[in-house]
């Protein structure tokens, strides 16, 4: 039985949070009902308009098959110890502004093999899939009943083209502790600058990457960067559809791909820009909101190399799952979005992000959902494994921008949900949940953090770390130093390091100890620039901390 489907809850639409004021409960039904127009096809005309239900069928066009239909890539992703997706879609023209990628109204037929040898000398098995106009022509392979621990390669075929081939794997069994190496990353912005982190990361060969958000930007294009988006503000399916296509063509990002299988969840630019459940970034869901937000999920789905257990239904998209790495570590997948509270403070202007209000320590709040906690907390208790990992997207320790007795917390992350991590931490302790590790992105900073039994006492115990990956490409090079710094490093003393650089972190887990190294590429705003290890950490197992290696 795949390790896999004890995270697999179903396609149940985003629940009801634990406490929603009067004026929320009115928002709430109101979007149910927007919902339930949407899907019974009263608004049928509107969602045509705004994409959500594709394009209409274009005339056909044989010339498309004389092109290459792979300029998007390969991937594979959510290996299990017997089981593993690969993916592509299939683009012909992949900047058409329409969003289908040249490719014509029509079901195409793909071929795909998996081998055990690069030159493809020993095929393991072989099938046909079919991509279809409605699907953006992606294609989701599910492989099962594979032998555990073991690494394949893999390629697609459509008419007389081939693909690239790409390298995969299987997990080790359970009761096997086998070494991991992997690496962790976040937001790769298109005109913020060159996707040279990817390169260096497939560099260093790893196992796994996991995808922790802002995998695109949502955003209108801009002057000055050193790329641009094409097409506008993502509202439409063809909009997303375009915008992945977009990032899908750069080569370092199908490199690493092609190294490794990808674990993903999403954080806010995949929709929009500090969206929260059920809320967009001003607080005031529509029925454009609501048709936006499916679009979104429909054109993630379709770009990922997930299984069909995360297809949307129902408005709503199954991404917190978990999944092991034999008996050496669990990866516990968070989705931090889809079912939380509107972010505290929020006031619907642009000062709520860093502040302080007593809304944050609400204890009714939550970022998780009764249902997600309740899972990843049997999990994290029944799971024997050494090590825990928590792959999310938002800053999970407490992070005071404040000097003084003035406390400034950012409120889209754990600090403003501080309910759902007081149950967390506490959790760890009382049922013995050893080494737990979060695994965060979002913010385009390193960061190094110890996380305290109770955060607002310093020395209390030390119960687990978080490693905070820098950008991709979002804010530009950076720089060493981060303003604010000597403020954040003395008001937060679990806070051991903070770099601005770009780059990704590589970590090795073994039975003894976890080796961590934060890389930063000297420059995303020149092409192909090196990488370098800024800083290491060592976690021995059974005493969390972090150790300067």
């Amino acid at each position: 039985m795949s390790d896999l489907s004890d995270g697999l809850l179903g396609h149940d639409a985003p629940e009801p949070t634990r406490f929603i004021a009067p004026d929320r409960r009115a928002n709430l039904a109101a979007q149910r009902r927007m919902s339930r127009r949407i899907f019974t096809g009263a608004t049928l005309t509107t969602l045509v308009s705004a994409g959500v239900l594709g394009a209409l069928p274009a005339a056909a066009d044989a010339t498309w098959k004389t092109k290459d239909p792979f300029t998007l890539g390969i991937a594979s992703g959510d290996p299990t110890s017997d089981s593993v997706v690969l993916w592509t879609r299939l683009a012909v023209d992949p900047h058409a502004r329409d969003g289908r990628g040249g490719m014509p109204d029509q079901a195409v037929p793909v071929h795909w093999e998996l081998a055990a040898d690069e030159q493809f000398r020993r095929v393991l098995r072989r099938g046909t899939e079919v991509g279809r106009p409605e699907a953006a022509h992606s294609i989701h392979v599910e492989l099962e009943g594979l032998p555990a621990g073991t690494e394949f390669f893999y390629r697609f075929r459509t008419g007389k083209h081939v693909s690239p081939a790409g390298r995969t794997l299987t997990t080790p069994a359970a009761g096997e502790t086998r070494n991991l190496r992997m690496v962790h990353l976040s937001c790769s912005h298109w005109e913020g600058g060159w996707f040279t982190a990817y390169r260096r990361a497939a560099e260093d060969r790893p196992d796994l990457v996991f995808g922790l958000g802002d995998y695109i930007y949502e955003g209108a294009p801009k002057d000055g960067g050193v790329r641009r988006h094409p097409g506008t503000t993502c509202t439409t399916l063809e909009d997303y559809r375009l915008r992945y296509a977009t990032y899908k063509t750069d080569p370092d990002l199908q490199l690493l791909h092609r190294t490794a299988p990808w674990i993903l969840t999403w954080d806010d630019h995949e929709i929009q820009d500090n969206w929260a459940g059920i809320y967009p970034k001003d607080g005031v869901p529509t029925d454009a909101w609501i048709a936006r937000k499916i679009a979104a999920e429909q054109a993630y789905y379709e770009n990922m190399p997930l299984r069909r257990t995360s297809a949307p239904s129902g408005g709503s998209i199954q991404l917190f799952r978990r999944l092991s790495w034999g008996d050496l570590a669990t990866f516990h997948v968070l989705d931090t979005r889809q079912y939380r509270d509107l972010q505290a403070c929020h006031d619907g202007g642009k000062t709520w992000w860093f502040t302080d209000c007593a809304e944050q320590a609400d204890p009714s709040r939550t970022i998780l959902g009764e249902r997600q906690e309740a899972w990843l907390l049997e999990g994290m208790t029944q799971s024997p494994a050494t090590w825990q990992l928590l792959a999310q997207s938002v800053f999970f320790a407490k992070r005071d921008n404040a000097a003084g007795p003035t406390t400034t917390l950012s409120s889209d992350g754990w600090d403003g949900y501080r309910a759902d991590r007081d149950t967390l931490v506490r959790a760890w302790s009382e049922r013995g949940i050893a080494n737990p590790v979060v695994l965060t992105g979002d913010v385009h900073v390193h960061f190094a953090n110890e996380l305290k039994a109770d955060f607002w006492e310093p020395d209390s115990p030390t119960v687990g770390v978080e490693l905070v990956a820098t950008s991709i490409t979002s804010g530009g090079d950076g720089s060493d130093t981060v303003k604010g710094e000597e403020t954040v490093y003395a008001e937060n003393p679990h806070i051991k390091y903070i770099r601005g650089r770009r780059g990704y972190v590589l970590s090795e887990y073994s039975t003894t100890e976890l080796r961590v190294d934060y890389k930063t590429v000297s420059a995303v705003t020149t092409p192909d620039a090196p990488v370098s290890i800024d800083r290491t950490f060592l976690v021995p197992a059974g005493e969390p901390g972090l150790h300067e290696g």
